[in-house]
């Protein structure tokens, strides 16, 4: 039975990735380093290595790394401070798993950044407690944010679900031995998240999918299932 709910934050609570990719950008083509859609998905969507090595292969020194990575998080505030920005779904799927499961947010935000968003999102009373960034050792998609949670929630690995929305969560989940949900953000939508429980359109199809007789099931045997060997390496 599942017993924990284990939730991102971004692209799956609140709609800011895309913020986040906007002021990244921004930053890196004031030193004229272009930044596609699509090289940001992969390298911190995917990958979750960001994009200052960019900079650094042109010559910038590890200060002005530091002054870029300052400016991206200045334009990420400017830009979070416009307003809140729940997703549609969520709060009625926060309403009807309240009080049944142990949620947590599992999130590679930094705290500051977290606090902000959620100033006035009015989500935070239903979650029983948030990791951010500094809360573990390495970030997703290494399985310390998970492991962590696991620990928090008091539950078993077996009896937790994950809910992500990008291939570095999901890969962070598995790796901890947590199945995992992905309903995927705007910037993520189309691709492919192998080894994912169940693939949702919207944060309003969780609670549901909740109930179905595979959520039940070994997460080990659905991993294997879907072509996943517990015993490759993980890298």
């Amino acid at each position: 039975m599942i017993e924990a709910i284990l939730w991102d934050n971004d692209g799956v609570l609140v709609d800011t990735q895309h913020l986040y990719f906007e002021a990244t950008q921004q930053v890196l083509q004031s030193v004229g380093i272009p930044l596609s859609e699509a090289q940001y998905i992969e390298l911190f969507l995917v990958q979750g290595k960001g994009a200052w090595h960019l900079a650094e292969a042109q010559g910038a020194r590890p200060i002005e790394v530091e002054r870029l990575r300052s400016e991206r998080d200045a334009a990420y505030v400017r830009l979070l401070r416009q307003g809140p920005r729940v997703l549609n779904g969520v709060a009625c799927a926060l309403d009807a798993l309240h009080q049944k499961y142990v949620m947590g947010i599992v999130t590679s935000s930094k705290r500051e950044h977290f606090d902000l968003i959620h100033a006035s999102t009015g989500l935070l009373p239903y979650f029983d407690f948030v990791l951010a960034s500094g809360d573990y050792a390495r970030s997703k998609p290494d399985p310390d944010p998970y492991l962590a949670a696991i620990t928090c929630s008091g539950v078993a690995p077996e009896a937790c679900v994950a809910i992500e929305d990008s291939e570095r969560g999901l890969a962070s989940a598995t790796r901890a031995g947590i199945r995992c949900i992905v309903v995927p953000s705007r910037l993520t939508r189309g691709r492919a998240f192998a080894g994912a429980h169940r693939v949702l359109e919207s944060a309003s199809d969780i609670p549901a999918a909740l109930q179905q007789p595979a959520m039940h099931s070994s997460p080990a045997t659905h991993r294997l299932s879907m072509g996943v060997d517990e015993r490759a390496p993980r890298t």
